[in-house]
């Protein structure tokens, strides 16, 4: 029989459903979302809403007032015990006089992970873990990777013909899919930290890589620039404050004096033949506490993070249409020669949107070191 009630599951939904409200606002710390409860009736909410503000708990205590003294408080990550751009919520929850703390996952920061329960333990409150766990680690698996590796969780995202191509032959890409699946691409954007695209898209689309959603809503990621050689024209929209090129140490300074005028950041990483080098290039992320990176091609920047095992989650939107064998493929890769030997997904999805189809998938721990 579980420990847990459904009014227990009931409130702790609650609280991940606030943490969800700050999706692509909080980095470099996680989503967090607290609901206090006394008699059956929850007395106080709240969740973190970007990096400096106060924590989930705080924001909970807060509204709970004198009422939080006797409550059980549900919080979807382990409450911290240490001082960092804020104090400790388990002082602030013993301050409280909270009766008791249900969590729904430890945390992993190495700054935390046990700290928490035991600080409210050896308080006398008591402390239950693990309700609406596997929730609560997919809400903040960017979070998770970044605190475990250092680097942030890589998404790749594509929109792609029935047959596989991401353009047509004339590298025309406008529209494979249709409304709807645009839309969710820029909800997307708007929940990650960074989006990357390489030099060869630059120059081929000029995309703004902002984040369009309706009614003027949407935040903009950081942008990336994957440019080894620094061949990216000065005047192409991307080029502006807000964006990151990334390059090799041997690039031109006069093209990177260029960009830099423009309002652009220009960081030189290792890299040989004109192209950088992607761990390095992940570590960079993480040391800027990017914990989602949105990878948005073409088919030379997917090829190389796919083939370099840096790729941990796949989103591609499919559309029914047929480009044909002369179209832009997916992939510049070099195929696998037996299907044994090819990446496979792991935890598929799949969604419908309109008149195309979403798939998300993981990619498998043994493929991907392929």
């Amino acid at each position: 029989m579980s420990r847990f009630s459904d009014d227990d599951r009931r409130f702790m939904r609650r609280a991940l459903a606030l943490a969800g409200r700050a999706r692509g606002r909080t980095a470099p710390n996680p989503m967090v979302g607290c609901v206090l409860v006394k008699s059956g009736r929850i007395v106080g909410a709240g969740y973190h809403h970007r990096v400096g503000l106060p924590h989930a708990e705080v924001e909970a205590l807060k509204d709970a007032g004198s009422r939080a003294r006797g409550a059980t408080a549900y919080v979807t990550l382990e409450p911290c015990n240490h001082t960092g751009r804020t104090g400790p919520c388990t002082e602030a929850l013993i301050a409280a006089r909270v009766a008791s703390v249900v969590i729904a996952m430890r945390d992993p920061n190495p700054h935390v992970d046990g700290g928490g329960t035991r600080k409210l333990r050896a308080a006398g409150i008591a402390v239950a873990t693990g309700l609406l766990g596997d929730e609560a680690r997919a809400g903040n698996a960017g979070f998770i990777h970044l605190v475990t590796t250092g680097r942030p969780r890589v998404t790749l995202k594509a929109a792609v013909s029935l047959d596989g191509r991401i353009a047509a032959s004339s590298g025309d890409a406008k529209w494979i899919t249709g409304e709807p699946a645009r839309r969710e691409a820029h909800t997307l954007r708007d929940a990650c930290d960074a989006i990357l695209v390489g030099a060869g898209t630059v120059r081929a689309d000029d995309p703004a890589l902002t984040t369009r959603l309706p009614g003027g809503r949407g935040r903009d990621p950081l942008r990336v620039i994957l440019d080894g050689k620094l061949t990216i024209p000065r005047r192409a929209q991307v080029v502006r404050e807000g964006t990151l090129i990334a390059t090799t140490r041997a690039a031109p300074r006069a093209a990177e004096a260029r960009l830099v005028a423009r309002g652009a950041e220009v960081v030189r990483l290792p890299g040989a033949k004109g192209r950088v080098d992607l761990p390095s290039l992940l570590d960079e992320m993480g040391r800027r506490g990017v914990m989602e990176l949105l990878i948005e091609g073409g088919a030379e920047v997917h090829g190389q993070f796919l083939a370099a095992r840096l790729v941990d989650r796949v989103m591609i939107f499919v559309a029914p249409i047929l480009i044909g064998a002369a179209g832009v493929p997916l992939f510049a890769l070099p195929g696998a020669a037996r299907i044994a030997d090819a990446w496979r997904l792991r935890a598929v999805s799949t969604r419908r949107l309109g008149d195309d189809m979403l798939l998300v998938g993981l990619l498998d721990g043994d493929a991907s070191r392929r």
